[in-house]
């Protein structure tokens, strides 16, 4: 199973339309993954041509209704728990416990095994005890600065392993993210 992952997109106050190279990308995927933050519905209905699309309401979504959009949500996955919010604490800069306090308060007694987030246009994989953390960043406003190529995730699930990427898309397609290494679990 391949999961598409995206955040962030602020449309269209950054761009009209998602650049055609994160179409081309998620063209495969069996779902795909919005961490909020999308401003409007529009790129939520494109993506949701190539697969199943479900968004985590973001600061800048409220007022959008949609049975597409939830504050937090817990989706099993080619026998993975994976959780989704928008605004979550960095694992890069908060300990564990503080982690999972917040955890306790957004998802209860669940324990994913990925959770997927957005709000910081920073890109980035992390473990947090058995928990693999990905912020896919944004694909048109990566680290809150100009509107340019910014970045994408994959999550390939597998019976044997699973595997989180973060892809920088470029204007040949999209590539392997040079400083964030894919994660494997």
């Amino acid at each position: 199973m391949r999961i598409g992952l995206i955040a962030d997109t602020h449309m269209p106050g950054s761009i009209e339309a998602l650049w055609p190279q994160a179409y081309d990308a998620f063209r495969e995927v069996d779902a795909i993954l919005h961490a909020g933050d999308l401003h409007t519905l529009d790129v939520v209905d494109e993506l949701n041509q190539l697969a199943p699309t479900y968004v985590a309401r973001g600061n800048g979504d409220h007022g959008i209704v949609d049975q597409r959009l939830r504050d937090c949500w817990v989706l099993e996955l080619g026998g993975l728990t994976v959780g989704m919010i928008h605004k979550f604490p960095s694992p890069e800069r908060k300990p564990a416990e503080f982690i999972e306090g917040y955890m306790a308060r957004h998802f209860g007694e669940v324990k994913p095994d990925v959770l997927v987030y957005g709000h910081t246009h920073l890109e980035g994989l992390y473990r947090v005890g058995e928990m693999v953390c990905v912020n896919p960043g944004s694909p048109t406003l990566p680290k809150n600065q100009s509107i340019r190529h910014g970045t994408i995730g994959i999550l390939d699930i597998s019976t044997e392993s699973s595997t989180v990427s973060i892809l920088q898309i470029t204007e040949e397609g999209v590539r392997a993210h040079d400083s964030v290494q894919p994660h494997s679990f």
